[in-house]
């Protein structure tokens, strides 16, 4: 019984002192909110390095604290970049299998179908392949 007297006087102290703290902060208004990456215009983004996922943050953004004493390091080559340097492979099949390059590295092996024409991408590493016998309308080539 005297410790749930104990723990409601504790709740009542913490209580008290969160409303007096919040009575004597400022008001909403007078807060300025963290500026967002989203909102600052491209043009205000040079001095920082844009990431593969399309981040660079202003020069009054607080997460840059973490590059005081170090550079920030950003990988150039962006695997999208990379793989759409890669030119589609055409197959004979109208069905082909990608498992990009190894199933041990954790793609699966994935069957595409070749029967529409244009390219088709791996869901998994983007490589792209397209059937040798189907033309742009969508005819089949016979080569009897």
């Amino acid at each position: 019984m005297a410790s749930r007297a104990l723990q409601l006087t504790l709740v009542r102290q913490r209580t008290t002192i969160v409303r007096s703290l919040a009575s004597s902060a400022k008001s909403d208004s007078q807060i300025a909110p963290f500026p967002k990456p989203s909102t600052t215009p491209a043009n205000q983004l040079q001095f920082d390095k844009v990431t593969h996922t399309g981040q660079a943050w202003d020069k009054e953004d607080y997460r840059l604290a973490r590059f005081e004493r170090a550079p920030k390091q950003v990988n150039p080559n962006i695997a999208m970049h990379l793989i759409a340097e890669q030119p589609p492979k055409g197959c004979e099949e109208n069905v082909v299998w990608c498992d990009g390059g190894h199933a041990a590295l954790g793609h699966p092996r994935v069957y595409i179908n070749l029967d529409k024409p244009g390219n088709h991408a791996c869901g998994y590493c983007g490589l792209r392949y397209y059937n040798l016998h189907v033309h742009q309308d969508g005819t089949e080539h016979n080569s009897a």
